[in-house]
């Protein structure tokens, strides 16, 4: 990939995936997966992680806090997603307007939530937090019985699930299945059996088997990482993030010469060294000082000298050959020393701190099968305004149209039957598209085959950021085939063919995709009705990121 960024993550789909089905093939029984992606899915990309999950058929969603469920909902996520984390009072408009299942462990919190609950006339799903030894957050164990049977009392909450948390599953063995015995006997005294019940999170999956749960939390281990060394001999794991840049400048230092912040190396020969843009700012670890590795060339390398705010120095003596705009791979790569828990070993740091903090001022690009499908420009990329989410705009315009009508009746009618459908199934994407120019031209043909109608042609120019290195046009007879291509974020160009034409691709033609100057390949395939082209070129990986123009050339025949 041809990359001009001082940094970048490249985030690869496919190994999350296989590392995905490697684990579920160590899941006894019929257990349903949950996704863990709080945190940003560990610095991996919250939503393209789920949506890749999603995929791959998991039908629950982690998060910490509200926020971060708010987010997925604003990208379409629809998946039940549950707040893992105690929520704080503040967050219950949140948690309803983004349809949220929180985690209880306050009677204070289950009262306002019913209450809230009872306001909307509707049943709130909750999962119930007992801490059966981790010592941190949920009920206590002796207090669980008690706490549930209150919170049962309320009219409008509904206990989905309760779950626990191994302290020490990576590690401990002994502690882990007394822990785990604790919550099967709770689980047994319940007066109830709930829909779900978890307490295995990654390493519990590769290392025990409770016959009681039905719901296991995968986190990670999914992304690639070992939280325990001898685990590779019982599962392979391919790492997901790689963190990647450039040699910024080659130096050459003498014997005794000092490199460096407080001259903490001391050159013990003649030294070539290179100068890397990347920094503790980027989160790469201060504590790597002296201790870090990269990979130049396929070699390891070492990091010399104190890690600095924005850069670092890496050791390239013994390299046979090596140049300025050299890639450099920081972490993540399939090459031992270089994945994320074999870096933080050397400082005795943490695989998810680590992770979390990479790239903060990079962007990521995200891989399938090679190529670039989509970024994401930069840390803290995305962010929603409480003021005008969906939820309350939604609550506004109803509010406004029944004002204006004096009819409650009336204005529930005009919003659910007319402009619901309108707001709620908008392209989210339409706010990048700049520079519109569409033109439409009836005109004679030639085509022997088809003397019997005429052409319409047309032509959609338009600027845009691109997303992938592809897109799709969709081409259908009715509306409702129609609808749910405006929900997709990779379809650009969108025609309803009369009905009483033939859907079929000697009817509509895309005469011409391009972007930029870029001429695209199309393959066309029939699909629940619909007509799908789909345009691509390998070149548009490079463009990925980058406004660019689009052009979209179309021949409709009409009899």
């Amino acid at each position: 990939m041809t990359n001009k960024d001082r940094s970048w993550t490249e985030i690869d789909l496919d190994n999350f995936s296989d590392n995905l089905r490697a684990l579920r093939k160590l899941i006894t029984g019929n257990k349903s997966i949950m996704q863990i992606v709080k945190a940003d899915a560990y610095g991996h990309g919250a939503f393209q992680i789920a949506a890749q999950a999603i995929k791959e058929g998991v039908k629950f969603l982690g998060v910490a806090n509200a926020d971060e469920g708010m987010l997925l909902r604003y990208k379409n996520i629809e998946i039940p997603i549950l707040i893992l984390s105690p929520s704080l009072l503040s967050e219950i408009p949140l948690i309803f307007e983004n349809d949220l299942i929180p985690t209880v462990t306050d009677q204070q919190f289950a009262q306002k939530l019913n209450e809230e609950a009872k306001k909307l006339n509707l049943k709130k799903k909750i999962h119930i937090n007992i801490d059966s030894g981790m010592g941190r957050s949920g009920i206590p164990l002796q207090e669980g019985l008690s706490f549930i049977r209150q919170i049962a009392q309320l009219q409008y909450l509904e206990i989905e699930g309760i779950f626990s948390h191994y302290a020490s599953s990576e590690e401990d063995q002994n502690y882990t299945l007394e822990q785990s015995e604790k919550f099967k006997v709770f689980i047994g005294q319940l007066d109830f059996k709930p829909r779900y019940i978890h307490i295995a999170n990654s390493s519990a999956v590769v290392n025990y088997s409770e016959d009681y749960t039905n719901l296991v939390r995968l986190g990670l281990l999914t992304y690639g990482i070992y939280s325990h060394k001898s685990w590779s001999d019982k599962i392979e794991l391919k790492p997901v993030m790689t963190f990647k840049s450039y040699i910024a400048q080659l130096k050459t230092a003498q014997k005794n010469d000092s490199i460096g912040y407080n001259r903490t190396f001391i050159c013990t020969r003649k030294t070539r060294y290179a100068i890397i843009p990347v920094g503790y700012a980027d989160g790469y670890d201060y504590l790597l000082s002296n201790k870090g590795k990269v990979l130049i060339n396929n070699k390891l390398c070492n990091v010399i000298g104190k890690v600095s705010m924005d850069m670092i120095t890496v050791d390239v003596t013994d390299l046979d050959q090596v140049n300025l705009m050299d890639e450099v791979i920081l972490l993540g790569a399939m090459k031992e020393g270089m994945r994320a828990e074999e870096l933080t070993s050397l400082y005795q740091g943490s695989s998810y701190e680590i992770l979390c903090q990479i790239g903060r001022r990079a962007k990521r690009f995200y891989r399938e099968k090679g190529d670039i499908v989509s970024l994401s420009p930069l840390s803290r990329r995305d962010f929603v305004s409480y003021d005008h989410s969906d939820f309350k705009l939604n609550r506004i315009i109803a509010s406004a149209i029944e004002h204006r009508l004096q009819s409650k009746e009336m204005a529930d009618a005009i919003y659910s039957d007319f402009l619901e459908r309108f707001i709620t199934e908008k392209d989210l994407d339409i706010h990048y598209r700049r520079n519109f120019r569409h033109t439409v031209e009836f005109k004679h043909h030639n085509i022997s085959e088809m003397k019997d109608y005429f052409s319409v042609e047309t032509i959609l120019h338009y600027s845009k950021i691109l997303q992938n290195n592809y897109f799709y046009i969709a081409c259908a007879q009715n509306e409702k085939i129609l609808e749910k291509y405006f929900l997709r974020k990779d379809v650009e160009y969108r025609w309803l063919l009369d009905g009483s034409i033939e859907l079929d691709k000697a009817f509509f033609q895309i005469t011409e995709a391009k972007i930029n100057d870029i001429t695209l390949k199309t393959e066309s395939s029939m699909k629940n009705g619909c007509l799908e082209i789909y345009c691509y070129e390998k070149l548009l990986a490079d463009l990925v990121g980058k406004e660019v123009v689009f052009s979209i050339s179309t021949r409709t025949f009409y009899p």
